[in-house]
């Protein structure tokens, strides 16, 4: 196998490319197909193999401003040769009249290419691009003997080829399609507003079974950097699914002692309420047992939510400090749901981390407005992260305050526990309810309580059994007369 250079590309091609074979990397102009190419011209002069970048779309000057954009510095192994017509090609006293000058200029682009390559003798080729061949061609009949000649001339050399293609040809013109070995497709998205985004598919590989479906990649300054799609079934390790309690006695005591480790929690409710609060004592808690902590942070800048954690007697710079806790701003607008997923994996992995906070799925949904496909990326995570024994706390604000709340999207049925956290209105000031809707990993209280949130962070008090309607936001006291919660603490 020749290793693509390009980060996460070659676990999607099972290995990377099989040797002595043609390939087809297809993509519209800036989708990064010149960086990716180079990146593996690069991997292979790192391995001793030499490498030649044949260009007919662009310069000697402009391969050498993209590398150097990169940081990179061609190495002598890689050649490159700009493919220009013979000046006596151009030259309108030299032309022929009885034959066309696309036949003269063709067959002479074909003798330079083939003299490079006699020249070079190198293991690994890039022709740069498709679209001046086909141009040069005049017809697709021509265009494709061409193709078929340029495949058996360098199954003969045992040459590893990449060939470049801009998709400005027809969309239904699959000539290269049929003759390369395999056909990996780039494209660019413009979402309505953010940075653009990017996405690659692995369009055919013959004999090698290799990850299907659209995996999101981004060019950053070192090349392109691939972010495999997660496929949970894939990943699973053995623990101990114990219950793991939080820093607050009356929270456990309503969940039936606490979490399951390796199970996902969902906080619903409307905004102030308390979700982001409810997870920091879940991570309190971890990292008093010696375990390692991450926060993922969408909605909130990292200054203010340290600020407002400490007023609650929870010190989150100190944790993150001592590598206890791993916090990340999240910008929705610039981050893709595969990089974000690819993240989470890769902090999961490298640092064994075993509480994990996503706040919120507001801000994740963004980042993806299509709400099937959110779903489906947070069941892949979700199962990964449950099956490595990390216990997930996800947060969803809810649409309104009292009355009907909706939420911007239905994960409920994913999460193993579902806490839901209403205001309600009661003797003239609004107060906070908590019941835990769902738990599937043993029993809960079917209570509502109230809690307080205050310098000591969140107290819970005892069931509301004097209520009802409190779920609707506008409660009827049905009980004997007794003071609530905060009047009685």
């Amino acid at each position: 196998m020749a290793r693509t250079g390009v980060a996460g590309l070659d676990d999607i091609l099972g290995g990377g490319l099989t040797r002595q074979r043609i390939y087809l990397l297809e993509g519209t102009p800036g989708s990064g197909k010149t960086t990716a190419a180079m990146q593996f011209l690069m991997a292979g002069a790192e391995a001793g193999e030499t490498g030649l970048y044949i260009t007919l779309s662009e310069s000697v000057e402009e391969l050498q401003a993209t590398a150097t954009s990169h940081g990179w510095v061609l190495p002598d192994r890689l050649k490159v040769f700009e493919l220009i017509p013979a000046e006596d090609l151009l030259d309108e006293q030299h032309q022929q009249s009885l034959l066309y000058s696309s036949d003269l200029e063709l067959g002479e682009a074909t003798r330079m290419i083939f003299g490079a390559i006699e020249d070079t003798k190198p293991s690994r080729v890039v022709i740069d691009s498709l679209s001046e061949i086909r141009l040069l061609a005049g017809g697709s009949l021509r265009y494709r003997r061409q193709i078929l000649a340029l495949k058996h001339y360098f199954s003969r050399s045992g040459a590893t080829v990449l060939m470049l293609d801009d998709m400005t040809a027809e969309a239904d013109d699959k000539t290269v399609h049929s003759v390369a070995h395999a056909v990996i497709r780039l494209e660019e998205l413009a979402p309505a507003y953010g940075a653009e985004r990017r996405r690659m598919r692995v369009i055919k590989y013959r004999g090698q079974p290799f990850r299907g479906g659209f995996h999101d990649f981004a060019i950053r300054h070192g090349g392109l950097i691939v972010f495999p799609r997660l496929v949970a079934s894939e990943h699973r390790l053995d623990f101990k699914r114990d219950i793991l309690a939080s820093s607050v006695t009356q929270l456990d005591a309503l969940l039936g002692g606490g979490v399951a480790r390796g199970s996902s929690t969902l906080v619903l409710g409307p905004a102030g309420a308390g979700k982001s609060l409810l997870t920091m004592e879940f991570v309190v808690a971890a990292i008093k047992r010696g375990e390692k902590a991450a926060m993922f942070i969408f909605d909130e800048e990292l200054g203010l939510l340290f600020a407002r954690a400490r007023a609650m007697g929870i010190d989150l710079a100190a944790m993150r400090d001592s590598g206890d806790l791993l916090i990340e701003q999240v910008d929705a607008a610039e981050l893709s749901p595969g990089e974000f997923t690819h993240k989470v994996r890769e902090c999961v992995v490298a640092r064994n981390l075993q509480t994990i906070v996503i706040d919120s799925l507001n801000g994740y949904q963004a980042a993806m407005p299509e709400e099937q496909f959110l779903v489906l990326h947070m069941h892949e995570l979700l199962t990964f992260l449950n099956r490595r024994g990390a216990s997930t706390f996800l947060t969803v604000a809810q649409h309104g305050l009292v009355g009907d709340m909706k939420a911007p999207v239905d994960i409920t049925y994913l999460a193993d526990t579902v806490i839901l956290m209403r205001y309600f209105e009661a003797t003239g000031r609004v107060r906070r309810a908590i019941s835990v809707i769902k738990k599937r990993t043993g029993s809960h209280e079917d209570t509502i309580r109230e809690y307080v949130i205050d310098g000591r962070g969140l107290t819970v008090g005892g069931a509301l059994e004097g209520f009802q309607g409190v779920l609707r936001g506008v409660p009827v006291y049905v009980g004997q007369a007794e003071s609530l919660l905060d009047e009685r603490v």
